[in-house]
């Protein structure tokens, strides 16, 4: 999916929501684990009542990873069913990964050629040659973590580094890579405060922003420093809404969350 086409959706959808697919299979309801396949089942539901308030889906790998190559099995199946029956919703595969060239192009094609994602998060630590394989593919898009928001995000990514935080050294060197026009970034809801420095280097580019709901990032602060004249934002919220319920109408419980924050972002949009 091309970036003016994720903007396309965002204005008619009128919402910048992306929904987190973490699937844990102890807090799913518990009649869907005599399911064949309990994590697709649950996946299928939550993108069935969520799908006309969001534009974005993102299955963290790790909870897929977890349960093996049933996990596996799954992933594939919920990602084949988002492109088959909801063609216009971004995916996004959190991998989190970044490593030699060799390997990462191997991560690349996994995700982002046979699995079919749209894009991927990965981690800069490693410098240039561990992220441009992944930059290689055309309307795919590499989502690097530059400022997260996690408490530990202090140990590292604001120390200076010379005269400048090292996350803004991430956000400066990353775009003199080869098709760095491919790249969107993380950055933290709970890091809102620093949005108005981020968008002074990257004006224009996506970022996809986590925190929002349970770990406490406040929407109309991200917007109010982060949105762009394209709006430039996918704000993430996972937990808030896939586990808003236990029971059995959890899924439609879920769409009407997912439904609460699309309306508050139609509002922010009109701020365009």
């Amino acid at each position: 999916m091309t970036t003016a086409e994720l903007v396309e959706q965002i204005h008619k959808k009128k919402s910048f929501l992306c929904v987190g697919l973490d699937v844990d299979l102890e807090r799913i309801p518990t009649y869907l684990l005599s399911e064949e396949d309990p994590i697709f089942s649950f996946n299928k539901a939550i993108i069935d009542a969520t799908h006309k308030f969001c534009v974005a889906y993102k299955p963290n790998i790790a909870f897929y990873e977890a349960n093996g190559l049933e996990g596996w099995k799954a992933l594939e199946k919920t990602v084949n069913y988002i492109h088959k029956e909801y063609p216009e919703i971004f995916t996004i595969a959190d991998a989190k990964r970044g490593d030699i060239g060799n390997t990462s192009r191997m991560y690349a094609k996994t995700f982002l050629k046979d699995l079919g994602f749209d894009s991927i998060t990965v981690a800069p630590y490693m410098g240039k040659d561990s992220v441009e394989p992944f930059l290689e593919f055309q309307n795919r898009h590499t989502i690097l973590l530059a400022l997260t928001s996690n408490e530990g995000a202090f140990d590292f990514q604001t120390q200076k580094v010379g005269d400048k935080e090292l996350y803004k050294k991430v956000l400066e060197t990353s775009k003199t890579w080869k098709n760095s026009e491919n790249l969107m970034y993380v950055v933290g809801a709970t890091k809102a405060e620093f949005l108005a420095d981020i968008r002074k280097i990257i004006p224009n580019s996506f970022l996809l922003v986590p925190g929002v709901g349970a770990q406490g990032g406040k929407l109309e602060d991200v917007c109010k420093y982060g949105m762009t004249k394209d709006v430039g934002l996918l704000v993430n919220s996972s937990r808030k809404i896939i586990y808003a319920s236990e029971s059995s109408n959890f899924a439609e419980i879920a769409g009407a969350k997912a439904e609460v924050l699309q309306k508050q972002m139609a509002e922010e949009l009109k701020q365009l």
